[in-house]
């Protein structure tokens, strides 16, 4: 059996990282048990700067990247399909804003500090797909603290102390050095899937892309 180490570098503001996070585990599952993983996950704020509010999602993509109403329509069923391909369920109308998310990265690195193991993340890895479920799949605001702590209470964690960290400034500095890292390690976009901490797979593939990336690795550390 080789177990390999995964950083899945990603922000639940990037509908992609919904789909390349189903996708991987997708693949995980289809390599087991020969190839097992401890699956890291990593901060990226896609708009840091954002302000309290946030942003009409249109508005923004139209300002970030020069698409227009038809070509988000589109880019939003092509990603509605992906999504389904792994499961994930996405809004039909789109986040209807966009957020800050530095605190849900505060309260994933508090929730990963609750595992006690170098394996997969539990506590993070679930209250990441739940704070995705709620602004990718139901447009809640991300700005809400309510909104935010009611994911911590739907994956069984301990919402008073959740709520602490919120009105405190716990774990910020852990995810801005660990934004800082990556930046400087080149990833510029996500999500970004580094395994080994040397081979890296960028967004939101297929699950039987990162199936072939998985055996293909495992199997050069097999043979080295």
């Amino acid at each position: 059996m080789t177990t390999l180490h995964i950083d899945f570098v990603s922000d639940v503001a990037c509908p992609w990282c919904a789909v390349g996070l189903g996708a991987l585990e997708a693949a995980l599952q289809r390599v087991s048990p020969d190839i097992t993983a401890t699956l890291h996950l990593q901060p990226f704020e896609l708009n840091p700067n954002m302000g309290p509010g946030g942003q009409d999602l249109g508005e923004h993509l139209t300002q970030k990247y020069g698409t227009n109403a038809e070509q988000q329509a589109e880019i939003r069923r092509t990603i509605t399909e992906r999504g389904a391909e792994v499961g994930f369920a996405f809004n039909p109308n789109g986040r209807g804003r966009v957020y800050n998310t530095f605190n849900c990265h505060r309260l994933l690195s508090w929730a990963e500090s609750l595992d006690d193991s170098d394996q997969t993340q539990g506590h993070a890895l679930a209250l990441k797909k739940a704070l995705l479920r709620a602004y990718q799949g139901r447009a809640e605001n991300m700005d809400d603290a309510a909104v935010l702590l009611a994911c911590v209470r739907e994956v069984g964690l301990d919402e008073e102390a959740a709520a602490a960290v919120l009105n405190s400034k716990d774990f910020g500095d852990e995810v801005r050095e660990r934004q800082a890292f990556f930046a400087q390690a080149g990833i510029r976009s996500v999500p970004a899937i580094v395994i080994n901490h040397r081979h890296l797979i960028s967004g939101g593939q297929p699950a039987d892309v990162f199936e072939r990336a998985l055996r293909d690795i495992a199997a050069g550390v097999d043979a080295a």
